[in-house]
């Protein structure tokens, strides 16, 4: 089965074309938040470089989030659009994501931090053990303080990716952190498609229609919105 990834959850705009869980080709632009403008040549170019048509995809998978909010509604949009009526989705954890290609790297803890700005970070924890990855807790907003005190715990290799990495490698001063090679601490929609072919094999795929963006928060404006209502009401 072709199956057609995107992730534009944070800085990176990445995707990839698969068969079943071969990556055939994946390419990730570093232009800053211009994903509307770059997304969809690159996917057209993803088609024409493997000679392939739009025709044959049978999957479309993205990274749900969470992440930049304006970079997760692009992502999510244009899979439901593409998807349109016709074609099976589904979304896909970003954290999942980037802990899924740590898993030729290194056995230990995986550990994706994404900015999530006021001092917090979108975070989970997975082992990472024969080259399999184990979730040990969900996707969540975690403070930084917070995350340093759990990590202490741990006596085991523990690896960061993600948007968030230079932020997190420079405020968790922790022995048991080590270094992440540059190539793994981006999003990569090759992983983003070889989880989403394992999720439609588990029954897992949606339509377009119940395809839905993971915040895990709301955005700041309506988090100030609800600021102000709750501050008429006082």
């Amino acid at each position: 089965m072709l199956i057609l990834a995107i992730d534009t959850s944070a800085v990176v705009c990445s995707a990839a074309l698969c068969e079943d869980e071969k990556v055939l080709l994946c390419q990730t632009l570093h232009e800053g938040l211009t994903h509307s403008e770059t997304l969809m040549p690159l996917v057209a170019s993803l088609y024409q470089m493997c000679d392939r048509s739009f025709e044959e995809t049978g999957l479309v998978a993205v990274s749900a989030g969470p992440g930049s909010f304006t970079g997760v509604r692009i992502g999510v949009a244009t899979a439901k659009g593409l998807a349109y009526g016709k074609i099976p989705c589904v979304g896909v954890s970003t954290l999942e994501a980037l802990a899924f290609q740590l898993k030729d790297s290194f056995c230990g803890i995986a550990c994706p931090v994404m900015d999530a700005r006021r001092n917090q970070l979108y975070n989970a924890l997975f082992e990472v053990q024969d080259k399999t990855v184990r979730r040990l807790c969900p996707d969540r907003a975690i403070s930084i303080a917070e995350l340093s005190d759990e990590l202490a715990h741990f006596h085991r290799p523990v690896m960061l990716c993600g948007d968030g990495y230079e932020l997190a490698r420079q405020a968790l001063s922790l022995p048991c952190i080590v270094p992440t090679p540059p190539e793994k601490r981006d999003q990569n929609a090759g992983a983003v498609a070889q989880l989403g072919y394992r999720l439609f094999c588990e029954g897992k795929a949606v339509s377009d229609r119940d395809l839905h963006p993971v915040y895990l928060r709301l955005p700041q404006a309506e988090r100030e919105r609800l600021a102000r209502l709750n501050q008429m009401d006082t």
